[in-house]
């Protein structure tokens, strides 16, 4: 199975070191014999000719926000569109989780809560313990698509994971961000964000690891279009 990546920003160069660029964080988290991988930076216009030219689309996070007035942030929404009326599954990973949403006719905005950085607890449905995934996003999605459903959620982020059923998945935080690569992150760009919510994700990081079960669902989405994850 053929998974198209629309990758919409980059990794800090210091990071890209260590962890590789956008798209590789993905190839490693999605590592699995029925994959394989063909990355577009959509953020320099470098765009599939069609929308059937993977199986699958995967659309990363990004430095820009939905809502900005950029050329290709309206390109991509219109192969959003065109991608969910040719029926080809798409899964979105923060930024891409909120251009899903308004590309489909939901809202993104710059949250009153304020940043959310460091691994934050969720629940979702389908996955009966809480999910624990590192986040760094301010904007939300406010308002939903119709027909689209919250499917993971938190007293942080009301709309933390969408379903559009078979068409589309999307995923607020960040699970191809390992502890070390938000840890990187939190440092580098520590003088941007409030220091009680860095000391915080900081001593969250020594306590707890990511949850595999949102990756798991992601690759049950890709590869059958349902989030049920097996016995």
């Amino acid at each position: 199975m053929k998974i198209g990546i629309l990758r919409t920003g980059q990794t800090l160069p210091e990071i890209n070191a260590n962890h590789g660029e956008m798209d590789d964080l993905f190839v490693n988290l999605l590592a699995d014999d029925d994959f394989t991988f063909q990355s577009y930076a959509v953020l320099n216009d470098d765009f599939p000719g069609t929308v059937t030219d993977c199986d699958a689309w995967l659309i990363t996070g990004s430095a820009s926000s939905a809502y900005e007035n950029l050329p290709w942030i309206a390109r991509l929404e219109d192969f959003i569109r065109t991608a969910k009326d040719a029926h080809v599954p798409m899964v979105g990973i923060c930024f891409g989780h909120q251009i899903m949403a308004q590309a489909l006719g939901g809202k993104v905005e710059k949250s009153d809560k304020g940043w959310g950085l460091g691994p934050h607890d969720y629940t979702f449905d389908g996955i009966d313990t809480p999910v624990t995934i590192n986040a760094w996003h301010q904007d939300q999605v406010t308002a939903l698509p119709d027909g689209a459903q919250t499917v993971g959620r938190s007293t942080f982020c009301e709309h933390a994971a969408i379903s559009y059923g078979k068409v589309g998945y999307s995923v607020q935080a960040h699970p191809e961000f390992n502890n070390d690569f938000i840890s990187e992150l939190i440092e580098l760009r520590r003088a941007s964000v409030p220091a009680d919510l860095v000391n915080a994700a900081n001593s969250k990081l020594t306590q707890t690891s990511p949850s595999p079960d949102v990756v798991t669902q992601i690759k049950s989405f890709l590869k059958h279009q349902t989030l049920d994850i097996e016995p």
